[in-house]
């Protein structure tokens, strides 16, 4: 009798662990460039997709989309494990490296996913007005440039402003490095120009968490860089900047940074439905 109980409480366990995964859905590879484009360019078809996870049963959810780090050289798009099953749409973006291209086209993919995001989240059952952008180290890059210079979206008749917000994870603020060396600049020699984030604080720009590991762990001055994109939003009078520093990680600090994007997700979420 015990042991039919045990197998009857297995069965029905089974049943609800698969009930949970049901309730998301996963498409992915899809272009987000127009077809035009993807047969024109073998590499951008080849590497210019995303894939979306999402609450397939449920309305006017968030959205993360989420750039991979690999110093705009390498890596490839994941939907994080931690941003599972939270009740948010997650999208994962792949985008071309150097130095098969050059500085801006990976910040162009970068905004041709993010303008694909809205043009498409609604079909999914998203709300468009939740669409947050974060990335880790080059991604976070990216998701800043794509966020904080309004050029790049505009080219999509997107404006940044739409974004919920941006949380990038240990990305930087100055110049990128990759970009440095495309112009033959050492690594240790920061630049500040129109391809740095830090190159385009405003006072209207969406609210920004940044996130880094701790200062004498990360990659060179990465907090401190961080640390002067803040002080920089604040005196351009932006009301939303914030910066964490997680004592004791280096640069690989995805996994304490994860809860604190979904509770940012959350926090803007529920403001804006407070605005409503």
């Amino acid at each position: 009798m015990k042991k039919i109980k045990c197998l009857l409480v297995i069965f029905l366990f089974s049943l609800q662990v698969t009930a949970q995964i049901s309730e998301y859905a996963l498409q992915e590879n899809i272009h987000y460039y127009d077809d035009a484009i993807n047969k024109s360019d073998i590499y951008i078809n080849d590497r210019c997709v995303l894939d979306i996870y999402y609450p397939a049963k449920s309305k006017n959810f968030a959205t993360i989309i989420w750039f991979h780090g690999g110093g705009l050289t390498s890596g490839n798009k994941e939907i994080p494990a931690a941003l599972k099953e939270q009740g948010v749409a997650v999208v994962a973006v792949n985008y071309r490296f150097y130095p098969k291209v050059k500085s801006p086209k990976y910040i162009e993919d970068a905004a041709a996913a993010v303008a694909w995001v809205f043009d498409h989240i609604e079909s999914f059952g998203g709300d468009a007005e939740l669409i947050f952008v974060s990335g880790h180290s080059a991604g976070g890059y990216l998701a800043s440039m794509v966020g904080l210079d309004k050029r790049w979206l505009n080219n999509f008749k997107i404006d940044a402003n739409k974004i919920a917000g941006l949380i990038p994870f240990s990305g930087h603020t100055i110049t990128h490095f990759t970009i440095r060396e495309e112009r033959g600049i050492d690594g240790k020699q920061p630049i500040i120009d129109e391809l740095a984030p830090l190159y385009h604080v405003r006072a209207d720009a969406p609210p920004l968490l940044l996130i880094t590991g701790d200062r004498e762990l990360e990659l060179l001055g990465r907090y401190e860089e961080n640390a002067y994109m803040m002080r920089m939003m604040k005196i351009s009078g932006h009301q939303e900047t914030k910066l964490y520093e997680l004592d004791g990680y280096g640069h690989g600090m995805t996994e304490p940074a994860f809860p604190l994007l979904l509770k940012e997700v959350q926090r803007i979420k529920e403001e804006k439905r407070k605005e409503k």
